[in-house]
């Protein structure tokens, strides 16, 4: 039989190692992480900064998360990637997300990196507006068919017969003085002036083309099981976007990685192109803070869709977006 004395030494010396296998195992649980993979729209760019930031910063592990992301291309369909169960959020387009709720995909727009859509035209000097594209051909790629075209056709009195297939190579833009085609900002006008040639470019978005940029899409069923996974993912992306604006050298170096065509020269441009756009924190970011979406935005983005044809009236397209984890963006 245990003395008394000897009682409370058992004791303490068993409370003493219970204490001590929680206090190492602690850490363990503290830092479990959630595997995540996240689908990008293209090849890993400048545009896709945020993302590497926060992963070569370690800022998603912060925020209890493994992720991975995961290239596009021209050949990536992330709809039907995130779909089929393969990837947990991806980087989305309004219009995309819009379309999927009218084919029963439940998918829903979470955060909008971009306050504007980065799509526009890129032309030769003799071009003063996007009313002059009358009568030049027009390179574009499929997705621009199904996104901007339309908006941009009625706004101008454009004809479909303007359009030839954009390879995503300028070279047929630099031949003829009578063509335009479609680029973005921080890419097409760089890779032009390295080519010697003298070019505009007109943001859509500067001539009232709704939709948001690089919005970051999941699924109904992960807001409903994993809001609080979700928060977090959002969170953590932002402050990563935040950070890669400020100093970009880490997400650069993982950029390079995933593609080790991409230029220093190139990500420089595109990062200054980004800022000086405001692409992050520009609009109504300015005062609520980077990420923030509006009902009066979407249903404008909706709005235009159902009047171009391209959706039919949808009683649910509210389903495409949810303001949930928007709240305290400043801070």
């Amino acid at each position: 039989m245990f003395r008394p004395t000897m009682q409370k030494a058992v004791f303490s010396v068993a409370l003493r190692t219970t204490l001590a296998v929680a206090f190492i195992a602690a850490p363990t649980l503290a830092v479990a992480q959630q595997k995540i993979t996240f689908q990008t729209n293209w090849f890993a760019q400048a545009e896709h900064g945020g993302l590497y930031q926060a992963l070569a910063e370690g800022t998603y592990k912060k925020h209890g998360l493994d992720v991975t992301v995961k290239m596009g291309g021209p050949q990536v369909n992330a709809i039907q990637i995130i779909a089929a169960g393969q990837a947990d959020f991806i980087m989305g387009k309004d219009f995309q997300t819009l379309s999927a709720i009218e084919n029963g995909v439940p998918l829903t727009t979470v955060a909008a990196v971009f306050q504007v859509e980065p799509q526009g035209m890129v032309t030769h000097p003799d071009v003063n507006s996007l009313a002059d594209l009358k009568g030049k051909t027009i390179l574009m790629a499929t997705s621009g068919r199904t996104s901007w075209w339309p908006w941009l056709k009625i706004k101008h009195g454009l004809k479909d017969d303007q359009t030839r297939p954009y390879t995503f190579s300028m070279a047929p833009f630099f031949a003829d003085k009578n063509v335009a085609q479609q680029g973005y900002p921080g890419s097409e006008p760089f890779i032009a002036e390295k080519a010697g040639q003298k070019t505009k470019f007109f943001l859509f978005a500067n001539e009232g083309y709704p939709p948001y940029g690089n919005t970051i899409v999941t699924t109904r069923q992960m807001v409903k099981d994993k809001p609080e996974l979700v928060q977090r993912f959002v969170k953590a992306t932002l402050e990563g976007w935040k950070s890669y604006l400020d100093n970009p050298a880490a997400g650069n170096a993982l950029i390079k990685q995933d593609n080790p065509k991409m230029e220093d020269e190139l990500i420089a441009y595109s990062v200054k192109t980004m800022k000086d756009m405001k692409f992050l924190d520009g609009g109504d970011a300015a005062k609520a803070g980077a990420g923030v979406m509006t009902d009066t935005r979407w249903k404008q983005t909706y709005d235009l869709m159902v009047t171009s044809g391209q959706l039919k009236p949808n009683p649910n397209w509210q389903q495409a977006y949810t303001l949930q984890f928007l709240k305290d963006l400043k801070k």
